[in-house]
């Protein structure tokens, strides 16, 4: 794909670019987005997808003023004005469904399809239980176990990264925290918005998804107006990385 840059209300962003056709904005999850997995070849083989990483995610800037996820869906409404993009349909995994979701409730008209994968971003249970697993009080390894499927193959030997890459992972991680700790992996006000949705929307989930369960994901989906649910097997926290194909099939079959 090919990588550029966009400066969006004085915060410079990393955009990533490939394929051809309609135009396809895909929202990464915590772990940012990465050009090279296979998912992302399934995709721009019949669409052209647009990446941006989150501001203080990947090379993308962070300034000061940003500190919460819906400053984000503005920034990326204006990216939209700036790149020309009327319409679109739209992809957000996990933080990115999040950013996705709180688009949609501004902005309706803009947006043809929608698929969130494992959003997070409302509160759907009792005020003194977390909806989400604490990811920030837990071992990695237990975080690993709740992200994956198959934990062990999905296992980064950080030895073997580049000291480039190890930055990225670490600015992401801190940023992460910084977007979704007080209040936790939500917006209390956005599901009072979400009736405004007006797009065909699917939700998806990994069947062994140890982070985003299955009541949340109908919970969720039930505050989106005419909103379907599918299920991917032998996959966790982030389907298009351990089932691109099936991950693939099912968006291109549901986008169209």
């Amino acid at each position: 794909m090919k990588r550029t840059t966009v400066t969006i209300a004085n915060c410079e962003l990393e955009i990533h670019e490939g394929g051809s056709g309609a135009p396809l904005l895909f929202l990464h999850p915590g772990a940012g987005f990465r050009a090279n997995d296979p998912y992302v070849a399934l995709l721009t083989a019949h669409r052209r997808v647009i990446a941006p990483s989150h501001p203080g995610f990947g090379t993308s800037q962070l300034p000061d003023w940003i500190d919460h996820v819906d400053d984000i869906a503005h920034i990326y409404l204006e990216l939209m004005d700036k790149m020309g993009l009327a319409k679109v349909d739209l992809i957000g995994c996990s933080i990115g469904g999040w950013i996705a979701a709180e688009m949609l409730t501004k902005a309706p008209e803009r947006f043809g399809k929608v698929m969130l994968v494992a959003p997070v971003g409302v509160k759907t249970g009792p005020t003194d239980k977390l909806d989400i697993p604490d990811i920030y009080v837990m071992p990695p390894a237990d975080v690993q176990a709740l992200m994956f499927h198959d934990p062990a193959k999905m296992a980064v030997d950080p030895s073997k990264l580049k000291d480039e890459e190890l930055a990225v992972m670490a600015r992401n991680r801190e940023t992460l925290a910084l977007l979704v700790w007080e209040p936790y992996m939500h917006n209390p006000k956005l599901r009072r918005r979400l009736h405004r949705v007006a797009s065909p929307t699917l939700f998806v989930r990994g069947e062994s998804d140890g982070l985003v369960s299955a009541a949340y994901l109908e919970a969720y989906a039930a505050l989106v107006p005419g909103a379907i649910i599918a299920t991917i097997p032998q996959a966790g926290h982030a389907p298009q990385i351990e089932q691109p194909q099936a991950f693939a099939q099912i968006a291109l079959d549901f986008l169209g």
